[in-house]
Order: structure tokens, then sequence, then C-alpha cells
């Protein structure tokens, strides 16, 4: 079954409104988006970018015409409420944003966020037409231990468990925690191994189906030296970049990379 390859930068918490023009057309150019019409149905791929709250208006803006996703970093799971410091479902979706990450490792480690919290922002956002990106991965003494599948198994689980009914409109990020921001990298095995293994754990849960249509992306440390063998791997759909995300030029060969391939 053929995927639809998605490349998804994550800006956590940088830059500022007045970098964005300069940043959105030097992408455009060096990605080629500007000669395919606009449209992301004009490619066989998808670009996604994942910004703070205070630049989703503006970057909204400037990426509807190329074709480009963008995307929250983290959603509440209540429609509102006592919950100071955190924003809505009902907001973003006010600005056009239809797209959030869910789970991201820091997160989960910086933000307590536990399997409990994002499987209800899971199943809120599901709820309200959006479209979550669930982030799953395992620390480097997790991994040293031996216990990356139970460890990923297990949020995989109660993510599913909260997307019962709508995993078509999920997509998943395998983002090793040891391998984020560190500089190292999981070898492009070692991401398949486990990219292999949250298909299998989604067949057993969802079906053959749903396991075989569902975008699995690599999120630890991906950049241009290394995306063109990750996106060697059968089982990895594209990538959840960091740092090269937030260089026009980085990303943009990591886009005709990941273009390369696509449906």
């Amino acid at each position: 079954m053929s995927r639809r390859r998605l490349l998804a930068g994550n800006w956590k918490m940088n830059k500022s409104i007045s970098e964005l023009p300069a940043f959105f057309e030097a992408f455009a150019k060096e990605a080629g988006l500007d000669s395919d019409g606009g449209g992301r149905n004009n490619r066989g791929y998808d670009v996604l970018f994942a910004v703070p709250y205070t630049l989703l208006a503006r970057a909204s803006e400037l990426a509807k015409p190329l074709g480009i996703i963008v995307a929250a970093q983290n959603v509440h799971f209540e429609a509102s409420g006592a919950f100071t410091g955190e924003v809505s479902i009902a907001m973003l979706k006010e600005l056009g944003v239809t797209w959030t990450l869910i789970g991201h490792s820091e997160r989960r480690q910086y933000f307590a966020e536990t399997d409990e919290s994002v499987a209800k922002k899971v199943r809120a956002a599901l709820n309200a037409g959006m479209t979550p990106v669930i982030c799953v991965g395992e620390t480097r003494q997790e991994r040293e231990t031996g216990v990356t599948k139970v460890i990923v198994g297990r949020q995989l689980d109660a993510a599913l468990a909260a997307a019962a009914g709508d995993v078509d409109n999920i997509v998943l990020a395998y983002e090793p925690v040891w391998a984020i921001g560190t500089g190292l990298s999981a070898t492009s095995a070692q991401a398949q191994e486990v990219h292999s293994f949250i298909r299998e754990r989604m067949a057993e849960k969802c079906g053959p189906n749903a396991a075989k249509s569902v975008r699995i992306l690599y999120g630890g440390s991906a950049t241009p030296a290394n995306i063109d063998e990750l996106m060697g791997q059968p089982d990895i759909d594209g990538g959840l970049v960091g740092g090269a995300s937030l260089k026009p030029a980085d990303f943009a060969k990591m886009a005709r990379v990941v273009s390369a391939g696509a449906c």
C-alpha cells in the first residue's frame, strides 16, 4: 500500500514573526514549491511546520499558498477552563490550524505529560476533526536496558485505544529520546526496527489495513546527512525534524530527498 510521505519540521521555542516571510520565501525557492502552483495535491508528499503559538496565524497565512501544513506543538484536551498557559482546540481551529503534535518527548519529560494525558489529547483532537501527530519513544536508559519495545508499545497502545475508530486520521512519530538534541541518531537499521514494530503492533490492535496505511515518521536528529538512508527504509514515511527545520536550505535538501521517492 502506498503511503504519502510527510516531512515535518518542529521549530520548538524558536523564531519570531518578523523572520517568517524570509524563511518561507527561501524554503519555497530551495525546495521548488514556488513552481508547482502552490497546491499540496500537485506534489506527492506533504510538508508541515509545527510552530510556537504566537507564530501560528502569520505562518498559516504564508504557508497556505505554498501548500504547506502549519501545526501547533501541543493542545489541551479540555474545551475551556482554568488552565493557565494552555490553548484549546477551538482556539487553534479559529486560526485555521487543524494539525497538532501530541506527546512530544519534551512535553513528557519537562511537563509531566503521561500516557493518560496524551490519550485524552488524541481523543479530543480527533473528536474535533484535527489530525494528531502522536509521538512515542524511549530514553537512553530504556534502550540500554532492552525495554524499547515495552515502552514504545505501552505509549502506542494508550494512543491507539484513544483513537479507536479514527486510526485512519492519525500520524505517528517515533522519536528516540536519546537521539534528540544530543547529536546522536539511531542508525537506519535501529529506526526501521522500531518502525516495523510499531506497524506490527498496529496490525494487532487495529487490523492490517490500518497498519499498512498509517504514516510513521522518524524523529531523532534527522538531518540532510542521514535523511536519504532513513527514507530508504520500508516502514519510514518521513521525518519529524528539529534543528535542521530552522534552516531553510537544510530543510529544503531534506524535502527534495523525501520528494524523490514520493508516490
